[in-house]
């Protein structure tokens, strides 16, 4: 079942070659590419190889696409499960004005790893969310470096989903030369109240690619004051 978010701005789709979509999956265990919407604002983190931050983070907590979650700490608070979001496991970005497809292909990433931890303080959980992925170098050649634009969204399932919280997130990462470039985020700051009873069951966590993040948020309007 594809589960759909708020769709709050405009968004974008693209088309994903075979050649490298094919590849993708071999990488990363899945594959597929769109995006999805939002009414959170974009923040930034630094990018790198795979023995980064998220490595000195969240060290075997990780797990690869399709792989079950470790268990959680004992003194760790129910932390939802991390899922790839249906439609947003792939970014691929064209030459200006062409579609992201064959020789206009200037790179196709995916994901590869996850992880989450889950704190409390304060009277709520805080929640960090690792995203580990590899960018390939598409025929019309990488720029020198890539801004990968995504998402994480906490969602409580049923029979009507309900977004707990949504926020947009940018890595920016240098491109190797030899056309396989490795990369991740930690999103942070992601703090909700604890669910009631066994409501955190049904908590899990969404990742995936969001080109639309890499807009400015709309100015909210303002009424003109009327002359008196």
């Amino acid at each position: 079942m594809q589960h759909k978010f708020s769709r709050i701005g405009s968004l974008r789709g693209w088309a994903a070659p075979m050649l490298f979509l094919s590849l993708s999956v071999a990488l990363a265990g899945c594959g597929g590419g769109s995006l999805f919407g939002s009414s959170s604002s974009p923040s930034t983190s630094s990018g790198g190889g795979l023995g980064d931050r998220f490595g000195q983070l969240f060290g075997a907590k990780s797990q690869a696409v399709g792989e079950k979650a470790p268990d959680p700490e004992p003194d760790e608070p129910t932390c939802p499960q991390v899922s790839i979001r249906i439609g947003a496991s792939t970014y691929a970005l064209g030459l200006p004005g062409k579609e992201a497809a064959g020789a206009d292909l200037r790179f196709q990433a995916s994901i590869l790893r996850t992880a989450r931890d889950c704190s409390m303080s304060g009277g709520q959980i805080h929640a960090r969310v690792g995203i580990q992925g590899r960018i390939i170098t598409g025929q019309a050649g990488a720029p020198p470096v890539a801004i990968i634009p995504m998402r994480v969204a906490l969602v409580q399932e049923g029979v009507s989903s309900k977004v707990i919280l949504t926020k947009a997130f940018q890595t920016t990462v240098n491109i190797q030369p030899d056309g396989v470039t490795d990369f991740s985020l930690v999103a942070e700051d992601l703090t909700y109240p604890p669910p009631a009873g066994d409501a955190g069951d049904s908590y899990i966590f969404y990742v995936g690619f969001d080109p639309a993040a890499l807009k400015p948020e709309p100015k909210p309007r303002t009424t003109p004051k009327k002359r008196h």
